[in-house]
């Protein structure tokens, strides 16, 4: 699987396309496309066929427009990157009202992101380490922060905990995307693959010499009908970093309280 890197454009360019500041030609004929349409047509093309299809000669073909044309748009698929995953950034709801506390809000945050994972599996095949500056991605991360707002976490400790819960998200979809490809790739389901390894494991593993692995890959096998279930993983991963959260914010919250 390909890696893309966010960022490695030229930041000039970049910046001006996310922000809607480059500037448009005061002469000449009207522009056929938008900016806006370019990156749908692209993101469509990721959607279906996977980043690795994706071409300025690929959306081109999409559009119905030669492939030079589309460089007066955008200089290279690097700028076209970043403003396509600020684009789908911008897809998740935001409510200003969640019933609950701080673990409510985060828990609606986790589940827009495994969503959107879902949608753009693209995404994951992107390394984000030099995240995309522009305005959907920074309303995100304030959105984001805002859940944990108030309850008594120092700026960085805010940060670190959207981190931890987003770094969960994108393993766990990572993983039942890899699935669902797999799945597409060999023309054979889980439940298939684990009916037809199963049985020859059995015959072979030998349980005296290795009890626990025998013992609970079995009972997880029967629970899943798979080698493991993604979704079950993101349940119960996400669960257990609240947990872990609740503990670290409970004794902030009795430190101020000696104060």
């Amino acid at each position: 699987m390909s890696t893309e890197y966010s960022g490695s454009g030229d930041p000039q360019r970049s910046m001006e396309l996310l922000w809607g500041l480059q500037e448009r030609p005061k002469r000449g004929p009207k522009p056929r496309l938008t900016v806006e349409q370019l990156v749908q047509a692209a993101i469509g093309v990721a959607d279906a066929e996977g980043l690795a299809a994706l071409s300025m000669r690929r959306v081109a073909d999409q559009l119905g427009v030669a492939p030079m044309s589309l460089y007066t748009y955008v200089p290279s698929k690097a700028e076209l990157i970043d403003v396509m995953l600020d684009t789908v950034y911008g897809e998740q709801a935001r409510p200003e009202n969640v019933a609950g506390d701080w673990r409510a809000r985060l828990e609606q945050i986790a589940r827009e992101n495994w969503a959107l994972y879902h949608r753009h599996p693209w995404m994951l095949q992107i390394a984000t380490t030099r995240p995309v500056m522009g305005p959907n991605l920074i309303a995100k991360y304030d959105y984001e922060l805002s859940a944990v707002s108030g309850i008594g976490l120092t700026e960085v400790e805010m940060d670190s905990v959207v981190s931890l819960v987003n770094g969960h998200v994108e393993g766990a979809a990572r993983r039942a995307v890899e699935a669902a490809q797999a799945e597409q790739h060999t023309g054979m389901t889980d439940a298939q693959w684990w009916e037809a390894h199963a049985p020859l494991l059995e015959k072979v593993l030998d349980a005296s010499r290795y009890p626990t692995a025998a013992r609970v890959g079995a009972a997880a096998g029967a629970a899943y009908g798979a080698a493991h279930d993604p979704a079950h993983d993101f349940e119960f991963g996400l669960q257990r970093v609240l947990d872990g959260l609740a503990v670290f914010i409970q004794a902030r919250s009795a430190q101020l309280d000696r104060r």
